[in-house]
């Protein structure tokens, strides 16, 4: 895909591929006969659509940066690095019936399940059209099944719980999926919600997503051992790892999780190992790169899940070209979707944007 020399980490600016990751990443789902089976069993235009969902959700995360630092917004709060942890999972879910609780890193989710990419935008800009009606930044829709989250930590899996027990309630097989940071794990609300779901044997799906660091604190001084993989034991529940940077590996993974649970054998806890390719968020860029070491970033430079992906295709028969339409595509959607959001803005306050990056008003 493009790189952006102002917007993408360092490490993915000259993105090339390392053939030992290359490999690591086929090795990954040839190893486990399960989750082969189920990357087998995808069609070309399903994997294409992956490989679609991870460009929308890194654009996505690119046009807030940009709005940082063209002054339209103030801060962003980005999964770059980390969106094969999310798209993956969410395509594995059936979206006439399931259900999706994401964090806010997890704004890939939205899309994938059908908010519209104006609506993810309008909320950070808080127009009165946005989803929230301008009152909430974080995005969410009933209608695309997909729950819109709050930034208090660790408490939305409690509700994830709660969507899942009405599903048992009202007789229905649907499954929710939702994402727990690495840090969120410390919360007392977490806890309970994987005690209550592990009780009542409900059909949810909690994906650890370890990114290293929580806020300003690494993994390895919030969590010993450095490992979330045998947590679900302590639950007594199924789960399972995934890497967190294979988006095939991650669809798999879930795919298995939610035919256990429909199946009533929820609920399963996974654990994804991915990095966060920045700060806690656009402001505090600079104290990530201060927090973790050079190393960490040039290991998981080296694991781009868009560059390792575009890899994976290619070998698989995939022709660049094919994958190069599919990028102007979405580079045009992410485009066309940001002026309508932009456009929201300057109905609800009079703010005029002109060529030169300057702000004024009507």
């Amino acid at each position: 895909m493009k790189r952006f020399p102002a917007f993408d980490p360092p490490e993915y600016i000259d993105w090339k591929a390392d053939p030992t990751v290359v490999s690591e990443f086929s090795s990954t789902i040839e190893q486990n006969e399960e989750r082969l089976r189920q990357v087998e069993a995808l069609s070309q235009e399903a994997l294409l659509l992956l490989y679609e969902g991870l460009l929308r959700t890194r654009l996505h995360d690119t046009m807030l940066k940009r709005w940082v630092m063209q002054g339209v917004i103030s801060k962003a709060w980005l999964g770059t690095g980390e969106e094969a942890t999310t798209v993956g999972p969410v395509h594995a879910l059936d979206q006439d019936r399931d259900f999706a609780v994401p964090m806010i890193r997890n704004a890939g989710a939205c899309c994938e399940m059908g908010v519209p990419l104006s609506d993810m935008l309008r909320g950070y800009l808080g127009t009165s059209d946005s989803p929230s009606h301008g009152r909430d930044g974080h995005v969410g829709g009933f209608d695309q099944r997909v729950l819109q989250p709050i930034s208090n930590i660790g408490n939305m899996p409690p509700v994830a719980g709660g969507i899942a027990l009405s599903f048992r309630a009202r007789g229905e097989d649907g499954v929710v999926l939702t994402w727990i940071g690495d840090g969120s794990v410390k919360s007392g609300p977490t806890h309970e919600a994987l005690n209550f779901a592990a009780v009542l044997r409900l059909p949810v799906i909690f994906i650890i997503q370890n990114n290293q660091v929580a806020l300003g604190t690494r993994v390895q001084v919030h969590h010993l051992p450095e490992d979330f993989s045998d947590l679900h034991e302590a639950y007594g529940v199924l789960g399972w790892s995934f890497d967190g940077n294979n988006v095939l590996d991650a669809y798999a993974a879930t795919r298995l999780a939610v035919d256990k649970c429909r199946a009533g054998e929820g609920p399963v806890i996974l654990s994804a190992d991915t990095f966060r390719m920045g700060g806690h968020a656009t402001h505090d860029e600079a104290e990530g790169r201060i927090i973790l070491p050079p190393e960490l970033f040039e290991h998981w430079g080296k694991r781009d899940p868009i560059g390792l992906y575009e890899e994976y295709l290619i070998g698989r028969g995939v022709n660049r070209s094919e994958l190069e339409d599919v990028e102007s595509r979405v580079s045009n959607q992410v485009d066309r979707e940001a002026e309508e959001a932009l456009a929201s803005l300057r109905v609800s306050f009079g703010i005029v944007f002109r060529f030169d990056g300057s702000i004024g008003w009507k």
